[in-house]
């Protein structure tokens, strides 16, 4: 069996990389340079072949080229499947080119939904779940989502996240994230770990003047690790002075951020990545958005605000019965599943690439 796996940011990377190790040499993965750096910063995803990237294109132009390069490239390897993941512009892309060469669509991470048509990635995610011939959900509530949109229930198989598996496999062990957490100067459960980057929250210059005057204000140090959309609206806004009340770093790569979400106290994120991997570490997390595709981090492992006033409110409630948190989240398993999903996204893609090759 040969399966196409088509990625193009470090997240959709990090998520599949599981379930690459587990195809191996059936395996041939295509970048398409959505977010290409060299190792895929520390995912142990390695592309075979990389597209340029498409600098100064919006994003239907993206979609365009990526979809015009993709489809020869398919037509020629002839995978049996091809494998998408998430919402990303480079998924939608696969899943149309593979839709396009007459070859079937797995889509890991289906069925997610924030009813909010404001965000390009819910369009993505709502076309890439009807063009796939499997749709692995990653939750109950996933599957339920698509069979309200009349997605029919063969077409659908609950398989978990493989987050939980990446987040095993990346988190280092005791005596390495002592050695982090020493070389950046922190104690454990004694900071705060935000990240932020949509651009509902840093397109606007009084949003995220907001956010930053209310992560300054909390009674402990808040650790953000800058992304460069961010850095580039603190510059534009005249706001970079208000970073200065945080300690900002660059980017970690992904072994160093778990380390710093499994010993922060409290995180805030924007992030749908950041939420899953909280409740696999067992963190509290806070996440500012207005609308959130991901509400099973909500139930358990914290709460949802906009940017205002509820940020530190929140944050300083929780910080001063921060011990029982922790206590009871210890014990709270993560809706992702139990570490899996990835054995289980392989066994349903092979079953889909059988019957396909039978019907033909």
């Amino acid at each position: 069996m040969r399966i196409a796996i088509v990625v193009g940011t470090r997240p959709e990377a990090i998520k599949l990389a599981p379930i690459n190790g587990l195809l191996r040499d059936e395996a041939y993965v295509i970048h398409t340079g959505q977010h290409y750096t060299s190792g895929m910063a520390g995912t142990n995803l390695e592309p075979d072949l990389v597209f340029d990237t498409c600098p100064g294109l919006d994003r239907g132009q993206q979609l365009g080229a990526w979809i015009s390069a993709l489809t020869p490239v398919l037509r020629n390897l002839r995978p049996d499947v091809v494998m998408v993941h998430g919402d990303t512009t480079s998924a939608l892309a696969g899943a149309l080119a593979a839709n396009a060469s007459g070859t079937p669509v797995v889509h890991v991470e289906a069925g997610l939904r924030s009813y909010d048509r404001v965000m390009p990635e819910e369009h993505n995610r709502v076309l890439i779940d009807h063009l796939a011939d499997l749709c692995c959900a990653p939750t109950d509530l996933a599957r339920n989502n698509l069979l309200a949109e009349n997605v029919p229930a063969s077409r659908i198989v609950i398989t978990g996240n493989t987050i939980v598996e990446a987040v095993t496999a990346a988190l280092p062990d005791r005596g390495t994230q002592t050695s982090i957490l020493a070389e950046l100067g922190l104690d454990g459960d004694t900071f705060v770990l935000a990240t932020i980057h949509r651009p509902e929250n840093t397109d606007r210059p009084e949003v995220l003047k907001t956010i930053f005057d209310e992560l300054a204000m909390l009674p402990v140090p808040v650790v953000l690790p800058l992304h460069p959309r961010t850095q580039s609206s603190l510059v534009a806004s005249g706001l970079d002075q208000r970073a200065t009340a945080i300690r900002v770093t660059g980017p970690l790569d992904y072994p160093a951020l778990l380390t710093l979400l499994r010993a922060a106290a409290v995180v805030i994120t924007d992030s749908g990545g950041i939420q899953e991997e909280a409740t696999v570490v067992k963190r509290p997390v806070l996440v500012v958005r207005r609308s959130n595709e991901r509400p099973e981090v909500e139930a358990v492992f914290g709460r949802r605000v906009h940017a205002g006033p509820s940020i530190s409110r929140t944050i300083s409630a929780w910080l001063s019965r921060i011990s029982s948190i922790h206590r009871r989240l210890q014990d709270a398993p993560s809706p992702f599943g139990d570490g899996t999903a990835a054995e289980r996204v392989v066994r349903a893609t092979r079953d889909l690439a059988a019957c396909w090759t039978s019907t033909r």
